[in-house]
């Protein structure tokens, strides 16, 4: 009987055993196009990634097996009858390739895997939803109120529809030029801000889809919009003359509601003529300056059913704004942080001054009470003057005013008098960290009059760095926060006086953005923009997106406009995603060749705008731009290879090749080792972007050192000199120096900033500068990749791109005592940490599974459970690492 019990434990044992080892692989984070689930996708290949996750060692994946099909039990039970797909991969990012999808349709995937063990996942599920698919498939018309630009009141608009049956589903897809918001029934649909995203509007327009069925379950159904500005009908005034752009006219707007019933039919509720309008409450909307608004011209329930609209006029039809309408697919603009002031200061019954602590770009939700007619302006600024009133002289300097009638960041709103009344613009935004309210008669407001809503785009945090110097710390923080403070649908270069993309600002802090943030959608539709852009001859303006006027002869050229390929060379280094590189291949070899048919002396080149705002030392921009020119030509004879193109691949390795000798022909001193004056830029830009002969290269870094200690460790950099000042530093055996540098607290310096108040970066080191001055500026924020790849040593293999394999290279600098970074890549999280006790150095690693790495350690000795590790060579230790958590103590 014993003996029984005993076969049957043993039996149960290998019973639970083999379960484990089935179920211990599970594949989480399923995204297509890189977003969780998204609905109203128009790619007719999208793409499909996942990430393993394992509670015992794992390897690597050995294949995949991925179903697709529109019924979730299908794909439940296994099976895909649009596509049923197995592949002996170890990728985790696949491309459809099933049969064709079609308009307004749900999908369900499924995907499981395999290891090289032979063990399987779990069947991991998710769905996608597409969307138009093709303008062609828009129905009705695209409408708007009048045709007159010049009308300032933003309109509204209504329509009412009663649902002939039950409805079981119903997306709202709606495409807009200018902005919008969509009410059904007086409630606001979706949480997004400043929807649809800037683009080049007469030659793409986004649209964006909602899920609004729960608003369908009523026997009438009232539609609402309305509408903004924008950047389409810029009524302001700047520098850039956007109110003279050739697209410009009165937002307008075209949307398709399409109601399932349960029977099997559907209703599309379209726009046209029928629809009716007036103006509304929003008297002024400007994306530059700010919003007004009347609360004595509401019209109560104007977006509720039984409306007595009988007053408002019809809708006019008019002409799309372009022949391309395509899907928004990214994450959207949101208020994403509520921030309370902390402090408030009465100055009378009729001022009040609030300080939030910190710098933001987004807008204030103000609540108060008051007589009807009353009139607040409210003013968002950067800074306070001597006496402590606001000063909006750092940012102003490109303001235009015509009158007095649009003061620059105020908002001003009207009371209507019925009681509390809440007040937060819908069409605008701003960058401030202090918010004047002044009325015209006395008002009571407290501390929690006001809230600021820290607005961006949306995208997901996924890097992290800490350390045990506080300073560095808060220049990692203070860069997420302008990196964050500056990306609305595109990377802009400030949030209060511009709000512009401007190219040098994006591609030197690629990496940086890349590193903290799950931004590529954001950057694939930037590349979009950036063909919409791009003229027939290879050029494109300085800011992108623009309106053809503006940036295309001034402030362009290799080492402004390189984003065109960086950027998507980077993409795919981070993801191991080729797309935009796919799409970019063409107008990267237009862009090469225009700028080889301006070139001279067998590769040089004087197109840009220079090291930008240097502490003192000028370089010369030809070398910075020939420069670009050759890191644009490497770009693309390597993207050539990796698409197989031998021809171009071989004609632009000798292009990039004679651009270097052209350099160095001019620039570089042989016996000396010194590029022009010996500058910091001068030499650390040939050092980072390779363009220095093999043989100089320490002799050029040597230099570099002591130009450096020349200046007390300090930089002498512009914005071109911050992306390679402390890599050129530290990739040469000067990783100490460039901490020193990094870690600085008096001028010139990122921690001086920090230690002067700074939340955000600065525009000028200089935080006295008589110009360049604003206080949330993106542009010298290269130091937080720098972080991640010298301080941590998480750099991306190019030969396995996507973090496939790692390479991990940290330096445990003088002066540090303790670094930690981690970065969620595309296979799952990586961490490098490290920690020193006397001449030893505690390193820990985490390698993600499906991954690899090649460790890089200089030191005396390396142990590893105990176990010495052999050095390669000279103290050089490369050691090979499988996915896994790994414990090693170095002697330095």
């Amino acid at each position: 009987m014993q003996f029984k019990k005993n076969i049957l434990f043993f039996v149960s044992f290998l019973l639970i055993v083999s379960c484990k080892q089935q179920d211990y692989i599970n594949l989480t984070e399923l995204q297509t196009e890189h977003l969780s689930a998204p609905i109203g996708i128009d790619n007719p290949l999208p793409r499909f990634t996942w990430k393993i996750t394992s509670d015992t060692i794992f390897t690597s994946q050995r294949s995949y097996q991925i179903y697709v099909d529109t019924d979730s039990t299908t794909v439940a039970n296994h099976k895909g009858k649009l596509w049923n797909s197995f592949q002996e991969t170890d990728s985790v990012l696949i491309t459809y390739k099933g049969k064709p999808l079609q308009p307004f349709t749900k999908y369900y995937w499924g995907v499981e895997i395999t290891d090289d063990k032979g063990n399987k996942s779990n069947l991991a599920i998710t769905h996608f939803e597409t969307g138009m698919m093709g303008t062609s498939n828009w129905k009705g018309k695209w409408i708007t109120d009048i045709e007159d630009v010049n009308v300032k009141p933003a309109p509204y608009f209504r329509k009412e529809f009663h649902p002939k049956k039950r409805v079981i589903k119903a997306r709202a897809y709606i495409a807009v030029a200018g902005l919008y918001e969509l009410y059904i029934n007086g409630n606001k649909i979706g949480d997004h801000r400043l929807d649809p995203v800037y683009t080049r509007f007469d030659k793409r327009n986004l649209y964006v889809t909602y899920d609004v069925t729960s608003a369908f379950q009523k026997s009438k159904v009232a539609l609402g919009v309305l509408l903004g500005n924008g950047w389409y009908n810029h009524q302001s005034t700047a520098v850039w003359n956007f109110d003279k752009a050739g697209w410009r006219a009165r937002p307008r707007f075209c949307l398709n509601v399409r109601v399932y019933y349960d029977d099997g039919t559907t209703d599309i509720i379209r726009t046209n003529n029928s629809w009716k309008t007036a103006l509304s409450p929003v008297v002024f909307n400007s994306i530059y300056t700010a919003e007004h608004y009347d609360a004595q011209l509401e019209q109560y329930g104007w977006n509720t059913v039984d409306f007595n609209d009988q007053s408002w006029n019809n809708s006019i039809e008019v002409t799309l704004p372009s022949d391309k309408i395509t899907a928004q697919a990214m994450p959207p603009i949101r208020n994403v942080e509520d921030i309370t002031p902390i402090s408030i200061k009465k100055r009378s019954d009729k001022q009040y001054i609030f300080d939030l602590g910190k710098n933001i770009s987004g807008v204030t939700k103000l609540k108060v009470s008051g007589e009807k007619g009353t009139k607040l302006w409210v003013t968002h600024a950067e800074q306070l003057d001597s006496v402590g009133n606001l000063d909006l002289s750092n940012i102003n300097v490109h303001y235009r005013p015509k009158d007095s009638l649009d003061p620059f960041q105020t908002d001003i709103y009207v009371l209507n008098g019925q009681g509390e009344e809440t007040f937060s613009p819908k069409f605008n935004y701003k960058g401030f960290q202090y918010v004047e309210v002044k009325s015209n008669k006395p008002i009571d407001l407290n501390q929690k009059s006001i809230i600021a809503e820290f607005m961006h785009s949306d995208v997901k945090p996924i890097g992290n760095i800490r350390s045990s110097n506080e300073i560095i710390n808060k220049i990692w923080e203070a860069t997420n926060a302008s990196y964050l403070s500056n990306l609305f649908g595109y990377p802009t270069d400030c949030p209060q006086r511009e709000k512009n993309g401007w190219t040098g600002d994006a591609h030197i802090n690629i990496e940086t953005g890349l590193y903290n943030f799950d931004a590529i959608t954001v950057y694939e539709k930037w590349m979009d923009d950036h063909r919409d852009e791009q003229q027939e001859n290879g050029v494109l303006p300085s800011i992108i997106p623009t309106w053809g006027g503006w940036g295309y002869d001034w402030g362009n050229g290799p080492d402004w406009t390189s984003t065109i390929a960086i950027i998507p060379w980077e993409l795919y280094q981070f993801y191991g995603d080729d797309k935009a590189l796919t799409k970019m291949y063409e107008p990267i070899k237009k862009y090469v060749n225009y700028i080889t048919s301006i070139s001279y002396d067998g590769g040089l080149t004087n197109w840009g705008l220079g090291d930008w705002v240097p502490v003192k030392s000028e370089t010369p921009k030809e070398l910075t731009s020939s420069i670009y020119y050759y890191v644009d030509a490497t770009i693309l004879a390597k993207t050539a290879k990796h698409f197989g193109f031998t021809d171009d691949f071989e004609n632009y390795s000798r292009l990039a090749k004679n651009i270097k000798n052209a350099i160095n022909k001019k620039y570089l001193n042989t016996k000396t080792g010194i590029y022009a004056q010996g500058f910091q830029t001068e030499l650390s830009a040939p050092l980072y972007w390779g363009v220095v002969p093999d043989e100089l290269t320490q002799k050029v870094a040597d230099n570099l050192a002591v130009e450096v200690k020349k200046s007390n460790n300090h930089i002498d950099v512009g914005l071109l000199g911050t992306k390679t000042i402390l890599g050129a530093l530290s990739q040469n055996g000067y990783a100490d120096l460039a901490y020193q540098i990094a870690s600085q607290e008096t001028y010139p310096s990122w921690g001086w900033w920090i230690k002067n108040g700074a939340t955000t970066f600065y525009e000028n080191w200089d935080i006295d500068a008589s110009s360049d001055i604003s206080k949330n500026h993106i542009m010298f924020g290269a130091i937080s990749a720098w972080f991640y790849k010298a301080l941590g040593g998480i750099l991306p293999d190019e030969k396995h791109p996507g973090f496939k394999n790692i390479i991990l290279q940290p330096h445990f600098v003088n002066g540090l005592t303790q670094f930690e970074a981690k970065h969620e890549s595309p296979y799952g999280l990586i961490v490098s940490n490290w920690k020193k006790e006397g001449n030893l150095v505690h390193y820990q690693c985490t390698i993600p599974p499906n991954s690899t790495a090649f460790l890089y350690l200089k030191a005396k000795s390396v142990t590893q459970n105990n176990h010495k590790i052999v050095p390669t060579k000279d103290q050089m230790f490369k050691i090979n690492l499988t996915s896994g958590n790994y414990n090693f103590l170095i002697e330095k």
